[in-house]
């Protein structure tokens, strides 16, 4: 049902610590998205959350802690296994979040955000060193819950030195900035026409790009079953891209799409439809099952100047959000 290309699925929690935008000569200061301690409560309650959504399998208990593109794959993940599973998870083991690090930026006004860098034990990571969960909180006013919009999950190689001020504090990347290969609001624009046509092509090789691609491919004509992929833009609302700037001038973005997948079954066939997926369907499948998918991204971008391989899409969280029969 979800298919994280690196981990587990999930839930979030965060916590409704105020923290107002002070207004100097009627204009909004430049602040810290958070204090520390803001950061590390959000961090407690989202653990929290998570642990009690997927161990009673109800959406209901962790709805207010997450929103954007890891809001809808959470979401519609614990939906239908309430379905399937009524009675809840009977394998469920707690999320522990530990060593958290935090990268605040600076930033006038609404939304405010932060990302939170951890260690997790659902990481079984074979390789040297662990991966790194890394959360984006959101926050769109002082009467507002954090939440967490995106998730990825990153190796120790993957993970960049970020570019901080005199203060300690993280440097944003605006959506527009130049500073980096490419602006970090065009990212997901590229990446659909990437997925469509292979252009452009300075996306680095991968499983999330070539290898992606070669799938979708591959999977266009099986035996007795064709799919069609149609992919859409994503990132309006708490659904938008964020970006922190990287100490070598390029950034790291987060960003998401949507997607849907058309299964169309040759006479005599029938697209299988899994419990989950069903849980999510309307409508009855005859010959054709269609699949929405949120697809959530971090990809690290290069600087401005560099020539090859500029965007590599580092990490890949999806989830089926809904399903029609036909």
């Amino acid at each position: 049902m979800r298919r994280p290309i690196r981990a587990a699925g999930l839930a979030i929690a965060m916590s409704l610590v105020a923290s107002g935008c002070m207004t100097v000569h009627g204009e909004l200061a430049v602040l810290p998205g958070a204090e520390k301690s803001e950061a590390a409560q959000a961090l407690a309650d989202f653990t929290e959350a998570y642990n009690k959504a997927d161990k009673a399998y109800d959406p209901g208990l962790d709805a207010g802690r997450v929103t954007g593109a890891l809001g809808a794959i959470n979401q519609a993940g614990l939906k239908a296994r309430s379905i399937t599973d009524p009675e809840g998870n009977d394998r469920h083991q707690p999320l522990e979040l530990t060593d958290a690090k935090y990268l605040i930026p600076k930033k006038a006004g609404w939304p405010r955000w932060f990302v939170a860098d951890t260690d997790s034990n659902r990481d079984k990571d074979d390789g040297p060193g662990d991966n790194r969960w890394v959360l984006v909180f959101v926050r769109n006013g002082a009467d507002q819950l954090w939440e967490v919009a995106y998730l990825a999950i990153l190796t120790p190689d993957e993970f960049p030195e970020f570019k901080t001020d005199k203060d300690g504090f993280a440097e944003p990347a605006p959506a527009d900035s130049e500073t980096p290969a490419v602006a970090p609001g065009d990212v997901g624009a590229e990446y659909i026409s990437y997925l469509k046509d292979g252009e452009p092509e300075h996306f680095a090789p991968g499983p999330h790009t070539d290898e992606w691609r070669d799938i979708r491919a591959k999977n266009a004509k099986l035996p007795g079953l064709t799919i069609q992929y149609s992919d859409q833009r994503l990132d309006t609302g708490d659904f938008a891209p964020l970006a922190l700037a990287t100490k070598d001038g390029g950034a790291l973005v987060f960003f998401a799409i949507k997607y849907f997948d058309r299964q169309t079954a040759a006479v005599g066939f029938t697209p299988t439809v899994s419990a989950d997926v069903k849980a999510l369907m309307t409508g009855e499948v005859d010959d054709t099952l269609t699949k929405e998918w949120v697809s959530s991204q971090a990809a690290l971008v290069k600087p401005a100047g560099t020539d090859a391989d500029q965007v590599n899409v580092v990490s890949r969280l999806q989830g089926v959000i809904g399903a029609e029969g036909s």
